[in-house]
């Protein structure tokens, strides 16, 4: 028993030295499988996003509203209300730097959500600054008959030249 405990001290003694040698080769080792867990937590994380995207919209009921703006518009945005047979379903009120976006192309997400199947009647109030520095509120109404497919509708705010005053129309997305 002592010879053993002996030789596992010796043993001990001898790999003492190597200890640095060894963690200093362990450690490439160790960074690897870190990057590679990483990975691994990093795409679980998307695919956890999209089951959670897929349960709380399901193709069926799920419906989108984008807003989008020409450069060109005869309008400063400040505030959209959006409803859905009467039930507001989002309000935005736009910083200056939003709405430079949307004036140099960009389109802004401004409701995903579910709506079940069947006709509905979709409605817009878009409140800001129009011709003449003047105070301005107008409204889109469009009629929609969500299928059992997602559906997706268009806002677009654009400006008429001849008449001098903006445009609010509607698309919907095939």
């Amino acid at each position: 028993m002592k010879g053993s405990q002996r030789l596992a001290k010796l043993i001990l003694l001898f790999l003492l030295p190597l200890q640095p040698l060894l963690a200093q080769e362990a450690l490439p080792v160790l960074a690897n499988k870190a990057a590679n867990l990483k990975q691994e937590i990093l795409d679980l994380n998307k695919d956890m996003f999209i089951l959670e995207e897929e349960l709380l919209f399901p193709a069926n009921t799920q419906f989108t509203v984008f807003l989008s703006m020409d450069a060109d518009t005869l309008f400063a945005l400040d505030s959209v209300q959006l409803r859905v047979d009467d039930k507001i379903l989002a309000n935005h009120l736009y910083t200056e730097r939003e709405v430079q976006a949307l004036q140099h192309g960009g389109v802004q997400r401004l409701y995903i959500g579910n709506v079940a199947a069947g006709e509905h009647e979709l409605t817009a109030f878009f409140t800001g600054i129009g011709p003449n520095k003047r105070d301005y509120k107008r409204g889109t109404t469009l009629k929609i008959e969500k299928t059992l497919n997602p559906q997706f509708v268009e806002l677009m705010i654009s400006g008429n030249t001849s008449k001098q005053q903006p445009e609010f129309k509607n698309r919907v997305w095939e």
